[in-house]
């Protein structure tokens, strides 16, 4: 059966390809990135596949078993339409455009210069027989970079700004996972990808890498009651967990002003770093718009994505008039 359903994906990458980015490709003169392009397809189906577990194995969760039962669903139309620009690799491909030639450069440069970055399997030859540990370890290196990723992009103004756009839904589904203001997406995209380049991720665990922790944030983000137990909400982040980060009142504590529980996978680095907590109660979800256009954008995807941009300014702006002032 696995064999089978390798195959099948092969097939539809090739078929893909063959029929629709290669011609294209060609005709706008960007041959130099075939290779790429295959690629991104695998990272499209991969996507398509995410999506269809998630949706199978989550929305049951939210139907029967929800954290909050809401009388219609209408709020959440705009985060499916996130995750569908998402997963079906609209805004991946708009980033990996943004992204490819600057971390090609760069690949570039550093093999000129004998700059190799060096692998797991440089440091340890033994990984190189087992695979599984290998994919394990990259995986805590990632997720802690990710759990500081997380936790600037709450602590620096002009950061929160556009991720904020994500804590204002307040009928947080597994459809949340993916609404991200599009700067917001772009330097997540940078974050990883740069980190991955630099520790010498092998192309074969990228995606793998990438498709887990966004599986975890879609089960993280259900509107449900699940929690791991006692001691399980201490091993993996889940939705009870994940629940208190999107709380729209925070916990009291100097600790907590900047929000906590800002892990993606492990729950240990908040407990490490001092952002932990989980409450008795699950709480209401979103953020206090402090404005009528704050409030307009709640559910509309291009108000989200210029109400960021002008928050961002906003919180740049004291910043700008100390430098003009010095």
């Amino acid at each position: 059966m696995n064999a089978f359903l390798t195959d099948l994906f092969i097939s539809a990458q090739g078929w893909l390809f063959d029929r629709l980015v290669q011609p294209v490709l060609f005709a706008l003169g960007l041959a130099g990135y075939v290779e790429m392009g295959f690629e991104g397809i695998e990272f499209v189906l991969m996507g398509i596949l995410e999506l269809g577990i998630a949706y199978t194995a989550l929305r049951p969760l939210e139907a029967f078993w929800p954290a909050e039962r809401w009388r219609n669903r209408r709020a959440v139309r705009v985060d499916v339409m996130y995750t569908l620009l998402n997963r079906l690799g609209i805004i991946p491909l708009a980033v990996f455009t943004l992204l490819a030639p600057a971390f090609m450069a760069l690949d570039g440069w550093l093999r000129f210069h004998n700059v190799i970055p060096r692998q797991l399997e440089d440091w340890l030859p033994g990984l190189d027989t087992h695979p599984l540990a290998s994919f394990l370890i990259y995986l805590l290196i990632l997720d802690f970079a990710e759990y500081w990723r997380h936790r600037l992009s709450h602590t620096l103004g002009g950061w929160w700004a556009l991720h904020g756009i994500h804590h204002s839904q307040r009928q947080m589904s597994f459809w949340t996972d993916s609404r991200n203001h599009l700067l917001d997406d772009l330097i997540a995209g940078i974050w990883f990808a740069g980190l991955s380049l630099l520790i010498g991720v092998p192309p074969g665990h990228f995606i793998g890498l990438l498709v887990t922790l966004r599986l975890v944030e879609n089960l993280s983000h259900t509107n449900t009651r699940l929690g791991f137990g006692r001691f399980g909400d201490y091993l993996i982040v889940g939705p009870r967990y994940h629940r208190w980060h999107h709380a729209i009142d925070l916990p009291d504590g100097e600790a907590y002003r900047h929000g906590c529980n800002f892990a993606i996978l492990l729950p240990i680095w908040d407990v490490l770093f001092g952002t932990l907590h989980l409450g008795a109660k699950l709480p209401a979800t979103g953020i206090h718009e402090d404005s009528p256009e704050a409030m307009a954008a709640r559910d509309d995807f291009w108000g989200q994505q210029k109400l960021g941009l002008i928050l961002m300014w906003r919180a740049l702006a004291p910043r700008r008039r100390r430098s003009g002032a010095t």
